[in-house]
C-alpha cells in the first residue's frame, strides 16, 4: 500500500523516488528516514513497495534526504543485500553511518553441513533427553503409588469431588464417539470376515471369531486409543494451561502437592473408567457384527448371543478387563506427565498435547502386545 497523498505533501515525509524504467538516473531518498517516521506501518509498508520496484541494483541518491538515522539506513543496507550499490551519492555523514552499519552488523553465518560429530552428539542430547523423561515417569508412577496408598488408609481425605468430576468427563461423555466407532469396526469385521468363512462353508465360526476378536483385543484397543486421543490430550492440555497461568507454582506455594490433587484424581478415573468404556465398545462392536453377520451369512441374532458364551471363556474377559485398567493408568500418566513438563508459553502447550497423544497412542500399542505375548495361552 503506497503513502496517501496527505503523506506525500509532508516534507518531512519519508519518500523514495525510483528511476523510471530504462533510465539511467539513480534513484532519490527524500524526507526524513527515521525511527518516528517508520511508525507508521502503512507508510512503511508502502516504501518498502517502492524499493521493491527500485531494484537493489540501481543507482542511489541519499543528499536529498533531510535526516537518516540508523533505522532509515538498516532498511536501505537490508535492500542492499549489506553491501554498498556501486553507485551511491551521500553525504559525509551518511557515508560513516553506513560504514557503521557495514562493521556491526553481523552476517549470516553459512549453513553448517551436520557431520559425523555433530550427529552423534545430537544422538546422544536425544538419549539423555529420553532418559530424563522416562526417569520423570517413573519417578510420577512411584508418587502415584505412595497417593493411592495414602488414600486407601485415610480415605475420607481424598478429592472424591475431583475423582467423580473427572469420571465423568473422561467415561460418560465417551460413550458416544466409541459405541459408533465400535458399531462400524464390528460391521466391517464381520462382512470381511463372510466373504473368507462362506468359501469354505464355516459360517458358524463367525461367532468364534468375532467374539474372540473384539471382546479379548479390539475391543479394549480401540476404547484406549479414542480415550488416549481424546481424553489424554485434554489432560495435558488442563495441566498445561494451568503451567502457563501459573496455577501450578500457585499451588506449590500454597503447600498443595501436583500429585494428589492433579495425578491421582486423573489416574484413578481413569482406572475406573476405561474397562466400562472398553465393555460399552465391545458390546456395541459385538451388535455391529452380529446385525452384520445376518446380512451376510443368515446368521440370526438368537443363534448368535446363544453361541456366543460358549465361543469366549471368562478367561477372555478377564484379560480384557485387567488390560483396560493398564491402559487407563498408562493413558493418565502420560497425559500428567507431558502437562507437567509444559513451559510457560502456548508453543511448549501445542508440543506437549501433539506428544501427549501420539506416546499415549504407541504405548497402548505396545502393551497390548505385551499382553497379548505374556498371556496368548489365556481364554483358548
Amino acid at each position: 500500500m503506497l503513502p496517501s497523498h496527505r503523506m506525500q505533501d509532508d516534507p518531512t515525509t519519508p519518500r523514495l523516488l525510483p528511476p523510471a524504467p530504462g533510465a539511467d538516473a539513480p534513484a532519490r531518498v527524500l524526507g526524513q528516514w527515521t525511527a518516528a517516521q517508520f511508525a507508521r506501518p502503512q507508510l512503511l509498508r508502502g516504501l518498502q513497495a517502492l524499493l521493491q520496484q527500485a531494484g537493489p541494483g540501481a543507482g542511489w541518491d541519499l543528499t536529498g534526504a533531510e535526516r537518516l538515522d540508523h533505522v532509515g539506513a538498516q532498511l536501505l543496507w537490508d535492500h542492499w543485500g549489506g553491501r554498498r550499490p556501486e553507485r551511491l551519492e551521500a553525504t559525509p555523514a551518511q557515508h560513516a553511518m553506513l560504514e557503521r552499519l557495514a562493521r556491526y552488523t553481523c552476517p549470516e553465518p553459512p549453513a553448517r553441513r551436520a557431520g559425523l560429530r555433530q550427529a552423534w552428539l545430537a544422538l546422544g542430547e536425544g538419549v539423555l533427553h529420553k532418559a530424563h523423561a522416562i526417569g520423570d515417569f517413573l519417578h510420577l508412577t512411584g508418587e502415584l503409588a505412595l497417593n493411592l496408598l495414602r488414600l486407601v488408609r485415610a480415605p475420607h481425605t481424598g478429592p472424591w469431588r475431583d475423582i467423580s468430576g473427572h469420571l465423568v468427563r473422561t467415561g460418560a461423555t465417551a460413550l458416544p464417539i466409541t459405541a459408533l466407532v465400535g458399531f462400524l469396526i464390528g460391521v466391517v469385521l464381520a462382512y470381511l470376515t463372510a466373504r473368507q468363512l462362506r468359501q469354505f462353508g464355516a459360517d458358524a465360526f463367525i461367532v468364534d471369531i468375532l467374539g474372540v476378536a473384539l471382546i479379548r483385543e479390539l475391543g479394549p484397543l480401540l476404547a484406549a486409543i479414542l480415550v488416549a486421543g481424546r481424553s489424554g490430550s485434554a489432560i495435558t492440555a488442563q495441566i498445561g494451561v494451568m503451567r502457563v497461568t501459573d496455577e501450578l507454582d500457585a499451588m506449590r506455594v500454597m503447600g498443595i502437592p501436583h500429585g494428589w490433587r492433579l495425578v491421582m484424581p486423573r489416574a484413578l478415573a481413569l482406572a475406573v473408567a476405561m474397562p466400562l468404556v472398553s465393555a460399552w465398545t465391545t458390546v456395541c462392536a459385538l451388535g455391529g457384527g452380529m446385525l452384520a453377520a445376518d446380512a451376510a451369512l443368515d446368521i440370526t441374532p438368537t443363534y448368535f448371543l446363544n453361541a456366543l458364551p460358549a465361543a469366549v471363556q471368562l478367561g477372555n474377559l478377564l484379560l480384557a478387563s485387567s488390560k483396560s485398567v493398564v491402559f487407563g493408568l498408562l493413558i493418565a500418566l502420560i497425559g500428567c506427565h507431558h502437562g507437567l513438563a509444559v513451559e510457560p508459553d502456548t508453543q511448549s502447550l501445542g508440543r506437549g498435547t501433539t506428544a501427549s497423544v501420539v506416546t499415549a497412542i504407541t504405548v497402548v500399542i505396545l502393551v497390548d502386545a505385551l499382553f497379548a505375548v505374556a498371556f496368548r495361552d489365556v481364554g483358548f
